[in-house]
């Protein structure tokens, strides 16, 4: 077996702010010593993402970007290639683009989550549009053949799932998996299982995929008080599905299917205090602290190093941490995460290499 490649270590940053001021963000973790910089896509929370990665682009050498995630409800799957195209040309080698079902770009304005049938569809016409191929689309006079002109073959398909479903056909068809299943080695070992059948069921190796994971962080020696505030994060898992994974690591509990007084949802709430406050009403602090050890990415440098360390060795090829909050860009957690756990990182894989 070839030896696994190098721990990617990103962060998301949300739109939240003009692109120029944003690049000032990327490019502080571009010099710490980042290897990614994800963006989220949602058409009323923030600026548009592709205009956010055009000044990226343009204002960075080597940190890879990436959508994480666009979707193929709110833009056209030939809108997308296009977009994805103009970043690609303008950071070659460095655009990732992360497809997912929609969550907050869907919600707002009341459209349905993209399908697993209609992903495959979309998945497969942006391929063939981005390789420079023919597109057969229903028009509504009848099918229309087109492509796009000045593709782009090489900007990897990295699609993000949770469900099992969309876990299957991401190890079939993309490029690369986003799990969104956080670090808690029980989901993330049935979430790989789902990937490694879809990959199989396709002819394809599983270890050839990069398997990506998003993770709440947070560098701290106080773990109790930082974790009261992703409180409305363990409570939007319950809400949507997730109560059984939930459950899994010793959390119960249930949170009814509608929660009055938060805007626009849990995960982006705009005052995360009364977030934080109505969720208590069925998160426990106690709840919210299983809640932070086994799926979150909480604790001191060493502590953190340690389950990344641990992530690698199961095969994870890549990590993207997230701050709490959406409205404002991440850099405490860019300044803390740079500054003592990508080196102490960087030493434990200098020190495993010499031990090889």
């Amino acid at each position: 077996m070839n030896p696994l490649p190098a721990l990617r270590i990103g962060v998301r940053v949300p739109p939240c702010d003009r692109a120029d001021r944003l690049v000032e963000t990327v490019r502080r973790a571009e010099h710490l010593g980042f290897d990614d910089v994800w963006f989220p896509d949602s058409q009323l929370l923030w600026r548009d993402v592709f205009t956010t990665l055009t000044a990226a682009a343009l204002g960075t050498d080597r940190i890879g970007l990436g959508t994480a995630v666009t979707n193929l409800a709110t833009r056209h799957p030939a809108v997308v290639a296009s977009a994805a195209r103009s970043v690609a040309e303008l950071a070659p080698g460095r655009f990732t683009l992360g497809l997912g079902v929609g969550n907050s770009s869907v919600g707002p304005v009341g459209l349905r989550q993209t399908t697993s049938a209609a992903m495959r569809e979309g998945l497969g016409m942006l391929r063939a549009l981005l390789d420079g191929h023919e597109w057969e689309f229903d028009g509504f006079q009848g099918p229309v053949r087109s492509r796009l002109r000045d593709p782009q073959p090489h900007v990897p398909l990295h699609l993000a799932a949770s469900g099992p479903k969309n876990l299957r056909l991401a190890g079939e068809v993309a490029d690369g998996v986003i799990l969104l299943s956080g670090v808690s080695p029980r989901t993330l070992e049935g979430a790989s299982a789902r990937v490694r059948e879809g990959a199989e069921a396709a002819g394809r190796s599983v270890d050839d995929l990069p398997l990506t994971v998003s993770a709440f962080c947070a560098v701290t020696d106080d773990i109790e008080a930082e974790a009261r505030l992703i409180k409305p994060i363990c409570a939007s898992i319950a809400q949507n599905g997730g109560a059984p994974f939930l459950a899994l690591a010793g959390i119960h509990v249930d949170v009814p299917a509608t929660v009055e007084g938060v805007y626009p949802d849990l995960v982006h709430a705009e005052d995360w205090d009364t977030a934080v406050d109505i969720c208590s009403a069925w998160i426990s602090d106690e709840a919210a602290l299983l809640f932070a050890r086994e799926f979150c990415l909480f604790g001191t440098p060493a502590q953190i190093t340690e389950r990344l360390d641990a992530l690698h060795a199961t095969g994870v090829t890549g990590v993207f941490l997230q701050h709490v909050g959406s409205y404002d860009p991440p850099t405490d957690l860019i300044e803390a995460v740079g500054t003592s756990v990508l080196p102490a990182l960087s030493h434990s894989a200098r020190a495993k290499a010499g031990q090889r």
